[in-house]
């Protein structure tokens, strides 16, 4: 196993889209209430008393939509001025970044991911779930905003479903070439909506990437990212193109994250809840710090036995939460 240095943190598990990779659209969820997520200060002093101490340097704020949260740029700046940061970054569905883009990146964020499931308007607030007006336009505007403020480069994510976008593959490959744009794409998984999963399936890693060599070829690039993409570039191109391929291309060995829902739970796969802690309740209840931080730090031993062993066998294949609750 890597060193465990990354945490995702998912500051909302409300969005202002209903993804259809994400939510079921019949589905009726329960969003937490405002009481039951973290704060801004019990989130610090994980940070700070934690996770920090016992390594961790990266970390990535995600949700739900995070953009929705209200204090997020404070966060953004908290986490940016701790001293044992080194990197800090955000996911986004990029609908309200026209007006918060520069504050943002004021605020000491300096690399973003945005998700672009389609350049097809029609295709794409169908994937949203969109039963109004259209939200296309927004988004590609909140995309041009963030480049423009300094996201540079900017960071595309990619759900391919088959049927419904795979025939834009080379369109969303195109963007790299004459902008510093780095898109990943992202195969289709079974946690979040497993009827349209059935239905749909999902397109392997290498058969998007033959479709990319056969147009303009396809070579590996050095630029690495602190994820688990394979990155290539199409020759001369500005951007690379990532390939995230976590089920035809198992890549636990290299996993070096945990990630923390909105309401304090921590998780040590995306793919199995087994071991997960309650951090939150520790806090509440007045849990002494050390015995908090050995509870973290028995889930980092525990971490190898379930990325391998029990990968496949964690849930059932069954995942109470969907990808929006557990923050992607």
């Amino acid at each position: 196993m890597n060193t465990i240095d990354y945490l995702r943190i998912s500051l909302i598990d409300k969005c202002n889209f209903r993804c259809q990779y994400c939510m079921p659209e019949e589905q009726e969820l329960n969003y937490l209430l405002s009481e039951d997520i973290l704060t801004k200060k019990e989130l610090l002093t994980l940070l700070k008393k934690v996770f920090i101490p016992l390594g961790f340097t990266k970390f990535r704020l995600t949700g739900g939509e995070p953009l929705l949260r209200p204090d997020l740029v404070d966060i953004i700046a908290e986490i940016n001025n701790l001293s044992a940061t080194q990197d800090l970054s955000l996911t986004t569905n990029g609908y309200l970044l026209v007006n918060q883009a520069q504050s943002l990146y004021d605020a000491g964020l300096k690399r973003i991911n945005i998700s672009l499931d389609s350049l097809n308007q029609d295709t794409f607030d169908q994937i949203i779930g969109n039963h109004g007006k259209s939200r296309w336009h927004q988004t590609w505007l909140g995309i041009q905003r963030a480049y423009d403020v300094g996201f540079n480069p900017l960071k595309l994510n990619v759900v391919i479903i088959p049927g419904v976008n795979d025939s834009e593959v080379l369109d969303l490959a195109q963007l790299t070439i004459n902008k510093n744009w780095h898109v990943r794409f992202i195969e289709f998984m079974p946690i979040g909506n497993g009827q349209l999963f059935t239905e749909k399936a999902w397109i392997p890693s290498e058969e998007i990437r033959q479709k990319i060599r056969a147009k303009w070829g396809l070579e590996e690039s050095n630029i690495r990212g602190n994820g688990p993409a394979d990155v290539f570039k199409i020759p001369n191109a500005k951007g690379t193109l990532g390939f995230i391929s976590q089920m035809s291309e198992c890549f636990c060995d290299r996993c070096n994250r945990l990630r923390l829902s909105a309401d304090g739970w921590l998780r040590p796969c995306l793919l199995n809840e087994t071991g997960q802690v309650n951090l939150k309740e520790a806090l509440r209840t007045g849990k002494n710090i050390n015995f908090i931080q050995k509870k973290v730090q028995d889930l980092l031993l525990l971490k190898p036995e379930i990325n391998f062993k029990e990968r496949e066998s964690g849930t059932d294949n069954i995942y109470s939460r969907t990808m929006s609750q557990i923050g992607g």
